[in-house]
């Protein structure tokens, strides 16, 4: 197996990116997109190279060169494109919007995913790169959908201020990378009720200056709005 070097991909990087502002052929990205996630499934982030992936997809290293900076972003873009962004549905509670945004994420998800994730897990605690970009292609967005769907709760009077909110919109997250890496299952409509109504929403009361940190609040239903 040929491997790229931090030298080898320092030098085409600098050639192959700024060759002249040519126009990019969108069809090769998709094409190099498939390649890499189909060799992540099935060799792993790890043995992945960009070498693997120009073969596999019939290209040369200087066509990803002129797209991505690495292996990394090229997987993560792959990932976050194979998803694909949709809007933040508002439909009128906390608990139908969480339901709402694992509906619209089912519809990209499927079997592959986790045999993929799985691919990506192993590198992760040890690839700086790979974490960054990670985190900004793929984490970041689920995040900041999250925050808002928060947010318009607190405004509609369901929930009380969040005072840790990162806390609480990275747990969802947390869960559902478990979920799929340790199950094999995509996040349904009833892991999300439960996450929610079991987990997130006992944080968010224990946590308000208007809650007594001993009460438990009772199951919230889509319609239902909350008195604190």
């Amino acid at each position: 197996m040929v491997t790229d070097t931090p030298h080898s991909r320092s030098e085409e990087s600098i050639v192959d990116r700024h060759s002249g502002g040519r126009h990019l052929d969108a069809s090769r990205d998709d094409a190099l997109r498939a390649a890499a996630l189909e060799l992540l499934g099935e060799i792993g982030y790890d043995r992945l190279t960009v070498d693997a992936i120009a073969t596999y997809a019939g290209a040369g290293k200087a066509t990803i060169y002129r797209r991505w900076s690495g292996k990394a972003e090229l997987v993560c873009d792959a990932l976050s494109c194979q998803k694909h962004a949709f809007p933040v549905a508002d439909t009128g509670s906390l608990l139908g919007d969480l339901e709402s945004m694992a509906q619209q994420a089912m519809k990209t998800d499927n079997k592959s995913d986790s045999q993929m994730m799985i691919g990506l897990a192993s590198a992760l605690p040890h690839d700086a790169e790979l974490r960054e970009v990670f985190r900004e292609r793929l984490v970041a967005p689920h995040v900041a959908m999250l925050t808002e769907i928060f947010g318009r709760a607190v405004a509609r009077g369901e929930i009380p201020v969040v005072k840790n909110i990162d806390l609480i919109v990275s747990i969802i997250p947390a869960l559902v990378f478990h979920r799929l890496l340790i199950l094999g299952l995509a996040p349904d409509t009833e892991f999300v009720r439960t996450v929610t109504e079991g987990i997130i929403l006992p944080l968010v009361f224990a946590n308000s200056k208007e809650t007594l940190l001993t009460e438990v609040p009772p199951p919230l239903t889509p319609t239902r709005k909350r008195k604190f």
